[in-house]
């Protein structure tokens, strides 16, 4: 459970109107990724699905990078769990390694992001290396600055992708243009990126914050909380069905759902009326009863 009155040392948490701006800040590492940031944005997406005021987050870089990836200050020990439990005082423990003992932060942290009830925009201002790149593909636009870097440089440094992205990636670029970024590890230019479909739109940097902020305020202001919470689980979570008929099935069970509430009628009302809606639902307590409808995939 979030704590609204807890503030952070890694991330800055700041909500302006109906858009939270969740900004990486550790500007003198690049925002490098610790496992403190990880902590503190794991809250932070627990904070704002509680908040009924949040509709829409922004995730951004503090200073000229967005994210240069994991944290390298452990050297050659960097992506050794053995090592870090050592670092921390805490006892390894003893038997073959094996899912159990260890879960990647990277991929726990985009678990979250797609449970997320708010649509969540990234602002890639800068570098984005590593997990700086793969924990933005389960947000769901990516605007970047025309001057960013992207790689998924995992296999230059003997490792593999994470963060589920072997999940998410091809889905959004295909499974070639996925597998020669991964397999290359090269880091290429916003240009590339914006070819490849990863990103929606390149802007010049001082131009990218604002743009964010008009998608968001046009999600905000015109659409309903309820429809649009419904929506992003009912696209994401579509992409692994097997038959457009599951879809079909959820479909028409929000269609009936929803067809009854306060929300549909203010949105019909208001457009008959040629004023803007003021939709009364709220995710927090108006859901519909079948929400959610799938069921929580345990991790064993």
């Amino acid at each position: 459970m979030a704590d609204a009155s807890r503030t952070y040392t890694e991330i800055a948490y700041d909500v302006d109107g109906p858009v939270l701006t969740l900004t990486l800040d550790r500007p003198d590492q690049l925002n490098a990724f610790t496992p403190t940031m990880f902590r503190e944005l794991l809250d932070a997406f627990d904070r704002a699905d509680a908040d009924d005021d949040v509709r829409v987050v922004i995730v951004t870089g503090r200073g000229r990078a967005f994210c240069a990836g994991a944290d390298l200050s452990m050297g050659a020990k960097t992506f050794d769990d053995a090592a870090h439990a050592g670092a921390a005082g805490k006892a390894e423990p003893s038997g073959p390694p094996d899912v159990a003992r260890h879960r990647d932060e990277g991929g726990r942290l985009t678990l979250r992001i797609f449970e997320c009830t708010k649509p969540v925009i990234a602002a890639i201002n800068g570098p984005a290396v590593g997990i700086g790149i793969t924990m933005t593909l389960a947000m769901d636009l990516r605007l970047a600055a025309d001057t960013a870097k992207m790689g998924f440089v995992f296999a230059r440094r003997g490792i593999v992708p994470e963060a589920a992205s072997s999940w998410f990636l091809p889905r959004l670029v295909g499974i070639s243009q996925a597998l020669e970024w991964c397999y290359s590890g090269r880091v290429f230019p916003a240009s590339e990126a914006l070819e490849g479909r990863l990103v929606r739109s390149l802007h010049p940097v001082d131009e990218l914050l604002p743009t964010a902020r008009a998608l968001a305020d046009e999600i905000a202001t015109n659409t309903s909380a309820l429809s649009v919470a419904l929506t992003r689980q009912m696209m994401w979570r579509m992409l692994g069905a097997d038959h457009p008929m599951e879809a079909h099935k959820i479909d028409s069970r929000a269609i009936n759902a929803m067809g009854r509430t306060a929300d549909a009628r203010e949105g019909v009302v208001s457009f008959l009326e040629k004023r803007p809606p003021a939709f009364p639902g709220r995710v927090s307590e108006d859901l519909p009863e079948f929400f959610p409808w799938w069921e929580e995939r345990v991790y064993e």
